[in-house]
């Protein structure tokens, strides 16, 4: 009984601190989301024409529902750019991330997580400490990342013409900070792993057929790896 009871205490004792530290952050945790759940002139065109490539391969394939499309979308951003920062200030920041910073660092990116995910998820008192942490805000914080979507879906386009005018622009802007040859590498690698798949895709795709993109792969490899091509 004494150790149930000291178990019981110490729980007592963690939650209240933990309740405590969120209260302290939690407005910064809410700036956080708005932040970065703003659609509208925040958006950049990099985004909004990434999103609509999503949409209108989710139109040529008639069995992609919405909850696969926003997979897609929460895949691609969500967790694969700004669950990365928050997990790792480091990357962006000259800053040293301590063992407790790291920890609460953690359960704001899970949040984060949680709120981009369709899945609901039925809590109960033995349900981890960071899941209880956020579950009165979670709904609110889905609700943020569905008028995300909508609201860029709603925007207006970007066309092929205004994203290269974007590229070229933030390419000059950045033209002695990266290591272009380095990027262009990284990108190959990627494509050597599913030439085949990519060519056949290149060559039944009536746009990249104007643009000669399945010949200018092929000259690439060929250049890289002695690829066999159709020259």
């Amino acid at each position: 009984m004494k150790d149930k009871s000291m178990t019981k205490a110490i729980t007592e004792i963690y939650l209240t601190r933990l309740l405590s530290v969120k209260g302290t952050l939690q407005q910064f945790v809410d700036d956080f989301f708005r932040g970065v759940l703003c659609s509208g002139t925040a958006v950049p065109p990099a985004v909004k024409y990434f999103f609509d490539f999503l949409d209108e391969q989710a139109l040529k394939h008639d069995n992609v529902d919405e909850e696969t499309i926003h997979i897609w979308k929460t895949n691609s951003l969500p967790l694969r750019f700004w669950v990365n920062i928050l997990k790792n200030p480091h990357f962006i920041f000259d800053v040293h991330v301590t063992e407790v910073v790291d920890a609460s660092l953690s359960v704001i990116a899970q949040t984060f997580m949680d709120a981009c995910t369709k899945t609901e998820h039925k809590l109960s008192r033995d349900s981890p400490s960071n899941k209880l942490l956020y579950a009165k805000e979670i709904s609110t914080y889905k609700k943020m990342v569905d008028d995300y979507y909508s609201g860029i879906r709603q925007m207006v386009s970007v066309s092929d013409q205004d994203m290269n005018t974007h590229l070229a622009e933030v390419s000059r802007s950045h033209t002695d900070k990266l290591n272009t040859q380095v990027a262009l590498h990284q990108l190959y690698q990627y494509a050597s792993k599913y030439y085949d798949g990519i060519i056949a895709s290149l060559e039944d795709d009536p746009a990249a057929q104007s643009k000669q993109l399945t010949l200018r792969l092929q000259q690439i490899a060929a250049a890289l790896e002695n690829k066999v091509t159709d020259l």
